[in-house]
């Protein structure tokens, strides 16, 4: 099922989410209804903040962005990143790796609103998948740059707070707008 994506301006985006334990029928139902979303809304990630609960769960899929490669190592090893994709991560860990690149990121949460955001190139992550079984692998380019976004989610961070202060400046009306509609729409519920 598609589920609403909350915008900016909702408490839950500043929550960081509880450790999922077990991989309930409900985790099921919710990582798929979240890839269902995140497909719809022609993203390459969603956290599950961003339908509204506060949970350690993520889905990447970075399979169809050709422009922006993408880099994996699994024990060690170049593998190829559709091996993996689409990716859940349950209750990551993320450890930078490589130094830190700019790069361009927007949000399902903030629509049309874009920046170049610096985070660190190649990161290692553990993570349960979607079985609840261990994985750990390296990633660079935009899969790096997706689990990195994500993880954020899942902590209350967003991707506005790796901005910096020039941007955000420039940015400041289209968020006040966006968080401004957002507190109406919530008021209104």
């Amino acid at each position: 099922m598609v589920l609403e994506i909350v915008k900016y301006g909702h408490p839950v985006l500043r929550k960081k989410g509880e450790r999922i334990e077990s991989i309930t029928p409900e985790i099921k139902q919710l990582i798929a209804d979240m890839f269902e979303t995140m497909n719809e809304n022609h993203g390459v990630g969603l956290a599950a903040q961003q339908i509204g609960v506060a949970k350690q769960l993520t889905v990447i899929d970075v399979r169809e962005i050709t422009d922006r490669p993408s880099t994996l190592e699994l024990d060690g090893k170049p593998a190829d990143v559709a091996s993996i994709m689409p990716l859940v991560l349950i209750n990551p860990e993320v450890t930078p790796a490589g130094e830190a690149v700019k790069g361009g990121e927007g949000c399902l949460s903030f629509p049309e609103i874009f920046a170049e955001i610096s985070r660190p190139g190649t990161v290692d992550v553990k993570a349960l998948n979607a079985k609840g079984k261990p994985i750990a692998f390296r990633c660079g380019g935009l899969l790096a740059r997706a689990v990195q976004h994500e993880t954020d989610h899942l902590n209350g961070l967003l991707f506005i707070d790796r901005m910096d202060r020039k941007t955000k400046e420039e940015l400041q009306p289209e968020l006040d707008d966006l968080q401004a509609a957002t507190k109406k729409a919530l008021g209104k519920k």
